[in-house]
């Protein structure tokens, strides 16, 4: 069975309907379900720290917000990687490839909870094994991109990365349910703490249940990618590739990008530290996974219509409404004092805003792979190319917001400043999408 397409023709409608469509479509979904299952491995542990400490695991306040950044740090790193794979190695063995080899962290972690002796370097490797499943989205989207004719590029990207950042809400919704569900190894008691830190209930839970229950679908899921998918015949060396670097285009695409999807991952990261730690120390403190996972689930949702709306309107125009989004509901959130709580009454308002945010970047992240397609339309490998470096910077996102919003609430107590220059970010890169891509007369219209 060859791994190679003879040819694809994506712009030829002839071709298109007789041939391409169908296996288009059906590598989109094999894929699509790959990249879920990236994303709630890659978010796992952001899912799994807010309960360490009442296991019996003597971590810091920074240590936990550390294990919840370093996948971002990995996740970044290897996207750069996987950047270049896809015109060298092909689909199939790439996105095969990476899917397995995301057991590894799955194992790794289900054991190590299992033993509070288990020592925080352990954990911080595991953590950046995690990253694993963030680095294969720099593979799989150049690839969709490919196999798709131009005009359908907004809808399939945002069908593919919107439905595959759902993975961040599944590994948020999906833990507190199997905590209860006992897979391999001991129950542990989990003791729940007044700010005094007095023991107020206890209960048995099955926290390695969280890393073990993706084993299963991630070994079906390489078998179903090995058998379905094929790569195009679309190939170019390292070296040949390395040609996006001399256009001032994919520096300021990146920033912009950092801005979207950055914003999406790295909030998906803190956003249930931040609860914990911003809101946890009130009495009847709320339980961030009952609440963290409704922002990834709001943000893949607007990813997934908005890329649809931008095959009509364009994407530099929702990615500007994106921008001037962001900054004003952060700075709502300043003038409420939601980052600096002085009681549990801000709550509600915080997590409103919060959710306000995930909508505003999935809106961007829809509107900023729609424009990749037209500002390097010229040039396919380049656009792949572009749209894999891009992804890869703003991975790190979880790892720049994780560490940066824990040293700051580890050193004021608040979050104050780390959103003071998160605003002062977002306002430089609304500036450059809207002067190269949106105003009249700009450089690149898209």
């Amino acid at each position: 069975m060859t791994t190679w397409l003879e040819k694809w023709m994506p712009e030829e409608p002839q071709f298109w309907e007789t041939e391409g469509k169908a296996r288009a479509w059906r590598t989109l979904w094999v894929t699509t379900a790959s990249l879920t299952l990236s994303f709630a491995t890659w978010f796992m542990i952001s899912a799994i720290v807010v309960k360490l400490p009442g296991i019996g695991f003597k971590f810091t306040t920074q240590q936990l917000f550390w294990l919840a950044a370093m996948p971002g740090l990995a996740g970044g790193t290897l996207r750069i990687l996987h950047t270049f794979l896809i015109p060298i190695y092909g689909t199939r063995n790439v996105v095969t490839f990476s899917t397995l080899i995301k057991v590894i962290p799955c194992i790794g972690i289900g054991l190590a909870v299992m033993d509070t002796a288990t020592p925080f370097w352990v954990f911080i490797v595991l953590a950046f094994l995690a990253g694993f499943g963030g680095g294969d989205f720099s593979s799989h989207m150049p690839s969709t991109s490919l196999f798709f004719p131009k005009r359908l590029q907004g809808t399939v990207l945002g069908i593919q990365a919107g439905i595959g950042n759902f993975g961040v809400s599944l590994a948020q919704f999906m833990t507190p349910i199997v905590l209860g569900v006992g897979t391999v190894g001991a129950a542990q008691i989990f003791s729940a703490k007044d700010k005094a830190g007095q023991v107020i209930a206890t209960k048995e839970i099955y926290l390695q249940s969280a890393a073990f229950w993706y084993v299963p679908l991630l070994l079906v899921l390489t078998v179903a990618c090995w058998v379905v998918l094929r790569s195009i015949p679309v190939r170019a060396s390292f070296k040949e590739q390395l040609e996006i670097f001399k256009d001032k285009h994919t520096w300021f695409c990146t920033i912009i990008y950092v801005m979207t999807f950055g914003s999406f991952a790295g909030l998906s990261a803190s956003f249930p530290l931040m609860i914990k730690s911003l809101y946890g120390s009130f009495p009847d403190a709320p339980d961030p996974l009952k609440f963290a996972f409704y922002g990834p689930l709001i943000g893949s949702t607007s990813r997934v219509v908005f890329g649809f709306v931008s095959d009509k309107t364009g994407g530099a125009i929702l990615t500007t409404f994106t921008g001037v989004g962001l900054a004003a509901v952060t700075l709502i959130m300043f003038s409420l004092g939601l980052f600096a709580p002085t009681g549990l009454d801000a709550f509600p308002a915080f997590v409103t805003c919060m959710l306000a945010l995930f909508f505003l970047t999935g809106i961007g992240n829809a509107a900023t792979f729609r424009q990749y397609s037209m500002i390097f339309s010229h040039n396919p490998i380049q656009r792949a190319g572009v749209m894999g470096w891009t992804s890869a910077v703003a991975a790190y996102g979880p790892f720049v917001f994780a560490s940066i919003i824990g040293a700051v609430i580890s050193g004021s107590g608040n979050a104050n400043g780390f959103f003071v220059g998160y605003v002062m970010f977002v306002i430089v890169a609304t500036f450059l999408n809207w002067w190269f891509y949106h105003r009249p007369g700009c450089e690149r219209p898209s």
